[in-house]
């Protein structure tokens, strides 16, 4: 299966909108090889501004630059960006609706080397919860670009988290990304799995795996987290009688709270995540992901309690 990586198609996207778009400027914090957002510096030199690590006056700046008429993207490891700056996102940008994009970069367990300091395992929490912010995260490079190209339209706050690393290509290159929506992976009458992410790779695995044990899986990809309206998740699980929610976040105020918000308690639920504890160090990212549990192991093991099936 081909990987590509999300960061890259973040940087490209960032430069097809900017040919596109003179209004478009990209703001950095020091990260610009790491976040990608070079790409936009090199290609585009007069509208990227370095604004050093000072995130909050980055998101600041951005502020003005979007009062001025221009659509901002800032970027920065995504556990920086939604808690050193978050007072800037709440009180000026959310507060006063304005047209903000911001890149979570590196987001979850993906910059494994770096330890917890590095790892934001609650910005989705944190980010959702702000009112009029719109949350995304992409599963792939595909919908990394879909994603960027739909914040770049939306007349408010965005928030979009990316993974470090490359990740299989599992959601198709044309068409257009409907905030929102969901879309079914793979088809099952038992269960309904909600993923994003690089758990969404994980969650096809896994539903492999139960379709070995009688289990049906149907694997959704919940790539909007926020906005989220309760008839699009119970169109989604549809028939099945149970839920299970599989993200490379803390299971509180992610995915998981989501889901469970909307369906209100009307379905059996299993969530897939990390435990109230913030990351470590690890020789690699499928090491991390394996220490804490984010594994189709897991999820087989959570889906078959949910089922009661041996």
């Amino acid at each position: 299966m081909t990987a590509a990586s999300l960061r890259v198609a973040y940087g490209e996207t960032l430069v097809e909108l900017g040919r596109a778009d003179t209004r478009i400027v990209a703001l950095e914090a020091d990260l610009g090889k790491s976040t990608m957002s070079c790409l936009f510096e090199k290609e585009f030199p007069d509208r990227y501004f370095e604004m050093g690590i000072a995130e909050a006056n980055m998101v600041s700046t951005a502020a003005g630059l979007a009062l001025a008429g221009k659509v901002p993207f800032l970027s920065s490891f995504a556990v920086f960006a939604s808690g050193r700056a978050y007072d800037q996102i709440r009180q000026t940008v959310s507060i006063g609706k304005l047209n903000v994009n911001i890149c979570g970069s590196s987001a979850g367990l993906s910059d494994f080397g770096d330890g917890s300091t590095h790892q934001a395992v609650e910005d989705v929490a944190i980010m959702r919860a702000i009112p009029g912010m719109t949350v995304l995260v992409p599963a792939d490079a595909n919908e990394v670009r879909k994603m960027v190209r739909a914040a770049a339209k939306i007349n408010g706050p965005v928030y979009i988290r990316i993974c470090r690393n490359e990740l299989p290509v599992l959601t198709p290159e044309d068409g257009e990304y409907c905030v929102g929506s969901f879309r079914t992976v793979r088809e099952g009458k038992d269960t309904a799995l909600f993923a994003n992410g690089v758990m969404l790779g994980i969650a096809l695995e896994a539903a492999e795996t139960l379709e070995g044990k009688g289990i049906s899986v149907k694997v959704i990809n919940a790539g909007t987290v926020k906005p989220m309206l309760p008839l699009a998740v119970a169109e989604a699980a549809g028939s099945c009688k149970t839920v299970a929610v599989a993200e490379e976040h803390s299971v509180i105020g992610g995915l998981g709270s989501a889901v469970a918000e909307c369906l209100k308690g009307s379905k059996r639920m299993a969530f897939i995540g990390i435990e109230d504890e913030f990351g470590t160090c690890a020789e690699n990212y499928r090491e991390i992901l394996n220490a804490y549990g984010l594994t189709a192991e897991r999820i087989v093991e959570a889906v078959k309690g949910l089922t009661c099936i041996s």
